[in-house]
């Protein structure tokens, strides 16, 4: 695929272009749009590889909290040398992809063209912008939001330190996982309910002040996407290619998003055996599955441009299936009436407080969940923060294993054009973190008070470092 002419539609870097592009996030659309992603990708190994029997792998991040060895492994890196002829600057890059980009561009349908437009492209040149990080307004190029990564900087993990950091391997442990497969509807209003994120009015609106991102996408898919390209360790960036929009050049994009998809698959699997809708119903199947996709490629090179959500909603389109886990989770047999309302907090100078009520016996274990929103800032390098619970005001940092340690939140890519920056976010609160493992000995009232702090705040950190928005919304519950 890298071989391949940059006219090809086939081409590895026109396929992420794909993603650039067209990709929902935010959304219900998000777990199918990648479905179809990843599906048309293997075919495409399998036509050009010829092999038929070529099947995609996904990597399993909470059983394996680091990057498969393979994956260093000669192209499978993006680092590696048979991407210098392309990526070696963004000079190199623009002359070897924009041509064929432009070109494909003017032979857009009104179809394509229209959703493009929702996204903000309404000019070719605007969509190059986010490529570059170039800031029209300020006639700058902002580092941390160039989608395009040079050779050198693809990847921030290496074959010598393949680890995710704590708080990453954290946001894909097993109580996190377990809490986001928890949700049995396909899309609740109550978004700490809801196994996806918000419902929109098509998969191309952007995020904006009523987006909330359900526990799995913000959490483990979000992270994973950070710190593979580097998002901390090379704050303000520029990022390596897993930070933004053309994730998809770093080809441990595909392994990932197929554990997003095997997890969808594991979540579906788990309302059958309750008895459950794996989707919506009536209208909203409808909304769902109506909505078109128009930018895949087959694996000929031709494009997609009659296909809509509903293509992708089983593996039956792309003939696979998932082994059922080894010791798999047995379902919580749920209650028939709708669970109460989340309790809503107190914010005051950006710091939310709330109390739940003393649990039953049964309710003890249960994890607790929070919806937090926030402002994202105007320094776009600011897209992850930590959260600290019950922390005294002269604590401004917590690491995993700290007692305020609450959890984190992180934005994936920089803002988009016309995002307004309001977003919530669920998260599960860390189980050790001292409220909640005091009350569950005490079992009385559970009192949080909750605020954000910068990601990479440390003692004696400069007063340039990013700082952390105010909290404008909580709610909490227990699931």
């Amino acid at each position: 695929m890298l071989a391949l002419p940059a006219s090809d539609p086939r081409n590895w870097f026109r396929n992420s272009f794909v993603h650039f592009m067209d990709c929902p996030h935010g959304n219900w659309w998000f777990y199918v749009w990648h479905r179809g992603y990843i599906g048309y990708l293997e075919e495409t190994i399998r036509s050009l590889s010829e092999d038929p029997m070529f099947t995609l792998p996904y990597w399993d991040w909470t059983a394996l909290p680091r990057i498969p060895e393979g994956m260093f492994t000669g192209a499978l890196a993006p680092t590696d040398a048979a991407y210098a002829p392309y990526t070696k600057d963004i000079d190199t890059f623009t002359a070897f992809i924009q041509p064929s980009l432009k070109a494909y561009w003017d032979t857009l349908a009104p179809a394509q063209r229209t959703q493009l437009a929702a996204r903000g492209y309404t000019s070719f040149d605007l969509l190059w912008n986010d490529v570059t990080g170039f800031n029209p307004q300020t006639q700058q190029i902002v580092p941390g939001n160039e989608s395009y990564a040079e050779t050198a900087r693809a990847r921030f993990l290496t074959a010598g330190n393949p680890d995710l950091d704590k708080a990453t391997a954290d946001t894909c442990s097993q109580s996190v996982i377990d809490a986001g497969l928890e949700p049995t509807e396909f899309y609740n209003e109550d978004i700490t309910l809801s196994f996806t994120s918000t419902r929109t009015a098509t998969h191309t609106s952007m995020p904006n002040g009523s987006t909330s991102f359900s526990i799995l996408e913000g959490q483990p898919h979000n992270h994973v996407h950070n710190y593979i390209g580097g998002v901390g360790p090379w704050d303000p960036g520029p990022y390596g290619n897993m930070t933004n929009f053309l994730s998809p050049v770093d080809p441990i994009f595909f392994l990932h998003h197929a554990n997003m998809d095997r997890l969808w698959a594991e979540w579906t699997a788990k309302q059958q055996q309750l008895g459950l809708p794996i989707l919506p119903t009536g209208d909203d199947l409808a909304a769902l599955s109506n909505d078109p996709f128009l930018f895949f490629v087959r694996a000929d090179g031709s494009f997609v441009l009659d296909g809509k959500a509903g293509d992708y909603l089983s593996t039956d389109r792309f003939g696979y299936a998932y082994a059922a886990p080894t010791a798999p989770t047995p379902p919580r047999q749920v209650a028939a009436a709708r669970k109460a309302a989340p309790i809503k907090a107190t914010v005051v100078s950006g710091v939310a407080a709330v109390e739940l009520p003393a649990p039953s016996a049964a309710e003890v274990t249960r994890p607790v969940v929070v919806a937090l929103t926030l402002a994202r800032p105007a320094d776009s390098n600011a897209r992850q923060f930590d959260v600290l619970v019950n922390a005294p005001a002269d604590v401004t940092s917590a690491d995993v294993g700290s007692p305020y340690y609450g959890g984190s939140i992180a934005f994936f890519g920089p803002p988009m054009h016309g995002m307004a920056h309001d977003a919530t976010f669920v998260l599960r609160l860390h189980p050790k973190a001292r409220a909640l493992t005091e009350q569950a000995t005490t079992r009385g009232p559970l009192k949080l008070q909750l605020r954000l702090v910068p990601h990479t705040a440390k003692a004696g950190a400069p007063p340039t470092a990013p700082t952390a928005p105010p909290l404008k919304a909580m709610s909490a519950r227990r699931l």
